[in-house]
């Protein structure tokens, strides 16, 4: 089932602030509680597509595979995309809107904004304007950074240098395991421990460095958790 199919009746929450965006519009919509979250999903959408520069055929596709309405209204939508996908300035608003009205509704919040990574990845690449747009939008959407790594594995392989893969735990992890994990890999790749098992120095620097790959990790982890 596409996202919009998930959606259902959730968008009636949108008439409670979807007069401001009616009327920029120019009444392009009929005022239906669908049309109303069409009309701030649609401009999010067309700003994700513009994240990279360029908003191409494919991500006009997969927007309008993952995000359906009724056929009566196609040309409409189309016409807010393309006046939405003009520059990315104000995504936020778009973003600060949806995450208003649902509120509470984490599971929702996410169907969004795995639809924003299929288009992110129509290209088969996620482009640094985009990794910072969705971080964004998944940041006022209400998600913490480890959420949202664990969101973008789902679409995208895991980034190297991304601290959970550094130390090999979960995003979901506790605060327990991380540091059970973290004084672990410590003292497995310590270089003092290394030279005691008498291995030859190159492989003490690589465990040097690796450590302060480690000792990297963990701090970003504690600085975004607030241990």
């Amino acid at each position: 089932m596409s996202i919009w199919g998930k959606l259902g009746g959730a968008a009636a929450g949108l008439v409670r602030s979807g007069g401001a965006l009616r009327s920029a519009l120019g009444g392009l919509f009929s005022a239906s509680p669908e049309n109303l979250f069409t009309i701030a999903m649609v401009g999010l959408s067309a700003k994700m597509a513009k994240a990279d520069g360029i908003v191409t055929d494919d991500e006009v596709r997969t927007f309008e595979r993952l995000f359906r309405v009724a056929p009566e209204e196609a040309a409409n939508v189309r016409r807010v995309f393309n006046m939405a996908r003009g520059d990315t300035a104000g995504y936020e608003a778009y973003a600060g809107q949806i995450a208003r009205l649902y509120v509470g509704n984490p599971a929702l919040l996410e169907d969004i904004l795995d639809g924003l990574f299929e288009i992110a990845k129509a290209d088969g690449v996620l482009h640094p304007g985009e990794q910072v747009f969705l971080e964004r939008v998944a940041d006022i959407f209400g998600f913490a950074p480890n959420e949202f790594r664990r969101i973008r594995a789902s679409h995208f392989a895991p980034d190297a240098a991304d601290p959970y893969v550094v130390l090999g735990v979960a995003y979901d992890a506790s605060d327990d395991e991380i540091k059970h994990t973290y004084r672990m890999l410590v003292r497995e790749n310590h270089p003092d421990r290394m030279m005691g098992r008498g291995v030859p120095p190159e492989f003490v620097q690589l465990a040097t460095d690796k450590l302060a790959a480690i000792n990297a990790a963990y701090k970003k982890i504690v600085d975004e958790r607030a241990l």
